[in-house]
Formats: C-alpha cells, sequence, structure tokens
C-alpha cells in the first residue's frame, strides 16, 4: 500500500502552488478588466469592438464554424476553462477537500445557501419581467481567481482554514454553475448532434475501462466531443466539463506511487492552469469587461436587473453563506475552520460576492438576444465585484489579526 505520508506533501505543495497561481492569476484579471473599461471608453473603443467582432471561420471539407472573434472565446477558450474546472472538482471529489463527509459537509452547504439567496434577491426584484429573469443565475457564481487575489493582498494575515474554505466553496459553486448552465442555458437542440456526441463520449468511456492514461486520445475526442455539442444547441463548454470528468485518476486502490508520479488528470490539469490563470481568463475578462460608460446615469444603476445582480452578489452571498455556515455550527453537524470566527466567516462571505468571470459568462448566455440587458448585466456584475472585493478586504484587514500566519 502507498504510504500517505508522501501523498500528504505532494498535496500540500500542489495547493501551496495553485493558490500561488489563482492568487497572482486574480490579480491579472483584474488588470486586464481595466483595460477593457479604458478601451472601451477612449480613442481605442472602435478598435476594441473591431476585436471582439473579428470574423473568424475554420473550414474542414463539409464542417465549418464562423463566429466572430468573441463567441470563440466564450465557446471556445472557456471550453478549455471549464475542462480545468471539471479536473478540479473530480481530482478534488477523489482525493481532495470534496473525498470526505467531513470536509464537504460546510462548504457543500454554505456553496448551496450562497447560490439560493442571490436567485431569490434577484427573483424579488425582478419578478415581474420575464425577459430580466433569463438572468436570475449570474448572481449566484463566485470567482476564485479574483476572490484569491484580494486575499493574496493580506499576505501571512489569511488563515490557511479561509483558504481552503473559499477554495472549496468556489469549486462546488462552479459544479452547480454547470448544472445551472446545462439545465438552464441550452436550447433548440439537434438529436444528431447529440448523437454523435454520444459516440465521442462512449469513445472516452471506452478508453477508461480499457485503462488508457495517455492523454491524446481523451482531449482529440475532447476536440470531437466539442464541435459536435457547438452544433447540438447545447452550450460548447460543456464539452470541456464531460471530457475533463473522463480524464484518468487514481483507480480505487491507488495503485499510483503518488511519492513520483502524477495521474494524468494531475498532468493535464498543471499543464493547463498557467494557460487559464494567465492566458484564458485574461482575454475572456478583456472581451467581456469592455462596457461604454458614457451616458451612464445613477438611474441605470438602480434599474431592477442590475440592482437584483449587485444585490444577489454583495447581500445575498454572505447572508447565505455565512447563515448557512452558522446553521451548521448551531446544529454541530460542522465547525468553522482552524483559525476562523464569526468575524473572518463575514470577510469570506463577502468575498464569495465577486462574481466577475462566472457571472459575466451566464450573462452572455441569458442574454443573447438582448444587447440592452446583457449591457444592464455586465453594468450589475462589475458594480457588484468591485464593491464585494472592496467591502471584503477592509473588513478582513480589519478583523484578522496581524500576526496570523497562513
Amino acid at each position: 500500500m502507498t504510504s500517505k505520508a508522501p501523498l500528504l506533501g505532494r498535496a500540500r505543495r500542489a495547493l501551496a502552488n495553485f493558490l500561488r497561481l489563482e492568487a497572482s492569476g486574480g490579480i491579472l484579471l483584474i488588470l486586464a478588466s481595466i483595460l477593457a473599461l479604458f478601451c472601451a471608453n477612449s480613442m481605442f473603443e472602435g478598435a476594441y469592438e473591431g476585436f471582439r467582432d473579428l470574423p473568424v471561420a475554420v473550414k474542414i471539407g463539409a464542417l465549418e464554424i464562423a463566429k466572430p472573434l468573441l463567441l470563440w472565446i466564450n465557446d471556445g477558450l472557456m471550453a478549455v476553462f471549464f475542462l480545468l474546472v471539471a479536473l478540479e472538482i473530480k481530482r478534488e471529489a477523489l482525493s481532495g477537500q470534496l473525498s470526505s463527509k467531513e470536509q464537504l459537509i460546510l462548504p457543500m452547504v454554505c456553496a448551496a445557501a450562497g447560490v439560493l439567496v442571490p436567485a431569490l434577491l434577484f427573483w424579488w426584484l425582478n419578478r415581474g419581467d420575464a425577459d430580466s429573469m433569463r438572468g436570475w443565475a449570474i448572481p449566484t457564481a463566485t470567482d476564485i481567481a479574483f476572490a484569491l487575489g484580494i486575499l493574496a493582498l493580506l499576505g501571512s494575515r489569511v488563515p490557511l482554514g479561509m483558504k481552503l474554505l473559499l477554495s472549496t466553496i468556489a469549486v462546488v459553486d462552479d459544479l452547480i454553475a454547470i448544472i445551472i448552465i446545462a439545465v438552464f442555458y441550452s436550447h433548440g437542440m439537434s438529436w444528431v448532434a447529440l448523437g454523435w456526441a454520444g459516440v465521442a463520449i462512449a469513445g472516452m468511456i471506452l478508453l477508461n475501462r480499457r485503462g488508457v492514461t495517455a492523454l491524446t486520445p481523451y482531449l482529440l475526442l475532447g476536440v470531437v466531443l466539442w464541435i459536435c455539442v457547438l452544433k447540438s444547441g447545447v452550450h460548447a463548454t460543456l464539452a470541456g466539463v464531460v471530457t475533463g470528468l473522463l480524464i484518468p485518476h487514481y483507480d480505487k486502490n491507488n495503485t499510483i506511487d503518488d511519492a513520483t508520479e502524477h495521474s494524468p488528470l494531475e498532468t493535464l490539469e498543471h499543464a493547463l492552469h498557467p494557460w487559464v490563470a494567465y492566458l484564458i481568463l485574461p482575454v475572456f475578462a478583456f472581451a467581456n469587461a469592455g462596457l461604454a460608460l458614457g451616458g451612464l446615469k445613477l438611474d441605470d444603476l438602480l434599474q431592477p436587473l442590475p440592482a437584483g445582480i449587485a444585490l444577489g452578489l454583495v447581500l445575498g452571498k454572505p447572508i447565505g453563506i455565512v447563515g448557512a455556515a452558522l446553521l451548521m455550527r448551531a446544529t454541530g453537524l460542522a465547525r468553522f475552520p482552524d483559525g476562523m470566527d464569526l468575524r473572518a466567516m463575514i470577510g469570506l462571505g463577502l468575498l464569495c460576492g465577486i462574481g466577475f468571470t462566472m457571472s459575466l459568462f451566464i450573462g452572455s448566455l441569458a442574454f443573447t438576444a438582448s444587447p440592452l440587458h446583457y449591457t444592464e448585466s455586465v453594468i450589475g456584475v462589475l458594480m457588484a465585484s468591485v464593491v464585494a472585493a472592496l467591502l471584503g478586504l477592509g473588513w478582513l484587514r480589519l478583523v484578522l489579526p496581524k500576526n496570523a500566519r497562513a
């Protein structure tokens, strides 16, 4: 049997690398968003819009995919992001923070409450407008890269338990978002394309059954799956999710030598992480956060759609997460992580109100046919994410002890 000590040591090193990467990637994400806002509100506005609308076509025989660059980013590059999310979820479920009931119950309940309460607040403000209600899921998301980037500004004052809980809540949050996208934001399905997608999935399952650990056949089938899902009407990013979940990790007996060898899933995850953190998410932010602010009035910020998003993220997230954590502690089902008290939990809840990447992405799915609603959703997401970041940072600066160590 493989010793647990090397696995634990490697898990700690992997976590440290992950947190450093996500934090620095989050800071880059912020800079890309600022650059997008500058371009959209300066002499570069025309060039910026031309960049987003640039037609890009790929044709192989009878197969042709023609989209503006913005949709290639949102459907293509974000499929790689969701591939990485799926890899992280599977690893955490099999050998990480989601692998035991004790570790899972608090972040799972907090994440669920952090989705439900913002959705209810959004519904309360927009229940009379069926078109706006398509965006009900926008304020349910948490941007882990952005949130960890804010935590990085606090340095060693942040307890490790807070980083772990925030990361795990965000992983569960991403899983819920994936389910929401699959159920509520797919349309006009082509059963022929879905049938071919099923063939690609069956091929990956067969590779698993045959014990194939080489990544190339899985990734080739993943590309085929992406094309089929893109043509089917189901959102193409879900192909990345399915592919990620079918990449092999440890078997039931954990026979991989953990001290020296990475599973195929870990190998791919480590390879993708820098590309996602330093390229894909910043490019997505740059392409989607460019909101023209000219003529923007206070009344625009107070419209039910942006107000519902902002209220859901800034108030709904911390109310849901902190309320769920207090309930779990009061009933004895879970306790706060080491180094965290109620004040620290409130700060964590505030940071979870940074929706940004996933919120912008869901907004792009919800309002594809309504540019006005989409613009309002971007206003709400940007406004809420900035406020949540500032509130979370300011609150944690006040309540975290200066001599704390991560």
